[in-house]
């Protein structure tokens, strides 16, 4: 029908200009973002579920710092107690010789002297051991408590459950004990006149037995822990990897797709603005029947 009126052809081309125009501009938005979703409009349920993805990424990506951290911790701990070790193990040759006959009381003063150092240091390395700026390992008695001194929890996830608890302060506790009991200098700290080789050499062997032990286990402790949490992050690894490409799989951008249908909205659009131009000439006819 022809009419003046109303141009139903006019009409119906704008609507799809409009419509191919949107379309157009999804698609030009989505090539040069990168990004399916822009907005909840692009995909409501898509988005919600890639920023709960999203989120746990991120909160595993720093768990995995937490372990590397806290793995690193642990070692630091293991390496002093290695020298401590190092240290008893010294301590008890020491003993083991000055409890012999054929040492003379001048051989007892100068390896009571190597001993007495050889405490010094143990309180040094027992208190004076840091990360990150904190006492790490503490005498279990005193003020200067380290981390290892109290039971200490790891955040190994992104979600509130996921954690590790690791340990050892009775064993801390007993451990300081044993060095308190076999050296002078260790309870002191400093410098003081000591009678460990020289009074009682035999005794103070089974003391630095038990003390080495002591050390044995909390070694042991520490290097399962850190073992673990290497364990931990190999598994955050991959299941953050799994769940990125979960979310790209929802918020990316199929170039391929997208230039295609970018393309077709384009000829659209100058097919639409074509035959809008033509409809807008039909009324023209009209006045033709009137001539």
């Amino acid at each position: 029908m022809l009419s003046l009126h109303t141009n139903f052809a006019s009409l119906s081309a704008q609507n799809s200009i409009g419509n191919t125009q949107s379309k157009l501009s999804t698609s030009m938005t989505r090539l040069s973002t990168g990004f399916r979703v822009n907005s909840a409009m692009d995909d409501a349920a898509g988005l919600q579920i890639a920023t709960r993805l999203k989120a746990q990424t991120s909160g595993m990506a720093v768990a995995m710092s937490n372990t590397q951290n806290s793995t690193s911790m642990l070692q630091t701990a293991e390496g002093a107690f290695s020298e401590v070790t190092n240290m008893l193990v010294r301590m008890k040759d020491l003993a083991t010789q000055a409890a012999d006959a054929s040492s003379s009381a001048d051989d007892k003063t100068a390896m009571q002297a190597e001993y007495n150092a050889l405490g010094q240091e143990l309180y040094n390395v027992m208190t004076n051991t840091t990360f990150g700026g904190s006492k790490l390992l503490g005498k279990g008695s005193a003020a200067t408590d380290g981390t290892l001194s109290t039971s200490m929890t790891f955040q190994i996830g992104a979600s509130s459950s996921e954690t590790m608890s690791f340990n050892v302060s009775t064993n801390l506790s007993s451990l300081n004990t044993s060095l308190s009991n076999l050296s002078t200098n260790f309870r002191s700290g400093g410098s003081t006149i000591a009678t460990e080789l020289t009074s009682s050499a035999n005794a103070t062997i089974g003391t630095l037995t038990t003390a080495i032990n002591d050390v044995s286990t909390i070694r042991s402790a520490l290097g399962a822990a850190a073992n673990r949490l290497d364990h931990v992050n190999n598994n955050l690894s991959n299941i953050a990897t799994n769940t990125k490409a979960a979310t790209g799989r929802i918020m990316d951008t199929d170039f391929a797709t997208e230039s295609s249908n970018m393309t077709a909205s384009q000829m659209l659009l100058q097919a639409g603005t074509a035959m809008l131009k033509q409809s807008n000439s039909m009324s023209s006819m009209v006045m033709s029947l009137l001539q």
